[in-house]
């Protein structure tokens, strides 16, 4: 057990540091050829801290291991928006923006909603399979491309770019990415095969492992990206940080593992559906409850609360 444990831990590191330079190597390169720091930011760096949950999610769906693929994005997306947004709220309160208002907030909710639809649809409709197959994957992903579209066509003036972002000479950047690109694809084999194999010696199901340890575990860099960004009383940052991530999550992660192969919800159960929208429909009741406009102290701490609800639910039911 203690074998498999150091693996996972040795998987989950490859798959961090790969991602991160991965991230520096590409947005390197897309600096030395001019592209502004908002594409960057909203491309490279955005899609690349959601780059540990794709890699997990897709080694899950090549192995034709549909709960872990989805067990990792619903947990991590509840692990986002209650433990990340939290913490980071109980540090500095965060401000929402108004692309937040009008965009962000009410797309994560209704792909969220999507979600549960488009998975559920024999539970709910009594028609078809509760799974998502691939032409709702594509469906997703064609959704992620219009969310793309829209907003490089949006006003991004509540937006702030990074100024401190490295420029590396060509042949670092190509290592960067080439060793990135390793980091994640071993990294992740070794994630995914140490995870199944801890369910089996728990005698836990592969979906708990994936909604509790693998969510919480390729959910690392947005944590360390929100609680920097709250020390230095840039809170607001992490806001949009976390609903682009659960929206390239659903979106652009499952929609691509769908494509690879179907993706069955027998595993996933009200509870765990519910929380992930309750939790979406919450950030967008902050914007209108105690402070107006702002995730405060209290409502961070009311967020943790209804983690540690969750976790006692999943503990309680194993």
């Amino acid at each position: 057990m203690t074998l498999q444990i150091l693996i996972l831990v040795a998987g989950l590191l490859l798959i961090l540091f790969g991602a991160n330079w991965l991230v520096d190597g590409s947005s390197s390169i897309a600096k030395r050829f001019g592209i502004s720091e908002f594409v960057i930011g909203l491309t490279i760096v955005g899609i690349g801290t959601s780059t540990p949950e794709m890699v997990v999610s897709f080694m899950s769906s090549f192995q034709g291991k549909a709960d872990m693929a989805i067990g990792n994005i619903v947990g991590s997306n509840i692990f986002n928006t209650l433990m990340i947004l939290g913490v980071t709220a109980m540090i500095s309160p965060l401000v929402i923006t108004p692309g937040n208002l009008k965009r962000d907030i009410p797309l994560n909710i209704a792909v969220t909603i999507l979600l549960i639809v488009l998975g559920m649809n024999q539970t709910l409709f009594g028609a078809g399979q509760n799974q998502l197959c691939r032409l709702d994957g594509l469906f997703l992903l064609l959704i992620f491309a219009w969310y793309l579209w829209k907003s490089f066509k949006s006003d991004n003036a509540d937006d702030e770019e990074d100024s401190s972002m490295k420029v590396y000479k060509p042949l670092m950047s190509v290592f960067l990415i080439a060793a990135g690109l390793g980091g994640l694809i071993i990294g992740g084999r070794l994630f995914v095969n140490s995870a199944t194999e801890l369910a089996k010696l728990f005698g836990v199901s592969d979906k708990f492992i994936a909604i509790t340890v693998m969510a919480a575990g390729t959910s690392m860099p947005e944590l360390a990206t929100c609680v920097v960004a709250a020390l230095k009383g840039r809170g607001q940052l992490a806001l949009g940080n976390i609903l682009g991530s659960n929206i390239s999550n659903i979106l652009l992660i499952l929609g691509g593992a769908a494509l690879i192969h179907p993706l069955s919800f027998s595993g996933m159960t009200p509870v765990d559906l519910g929380t992930v929208l309750v939790s979406a429909i919450f950030i967008f009741a902050c914007a209108y409850t105690f402070k107006q406009k702002k995730l405060d102290r209290i409502e961070g701490l009311i967020l943790l609360l209804m983690e540690a609800g969750y976790m006692w639910y999943l503990i309680a039911t194993i």
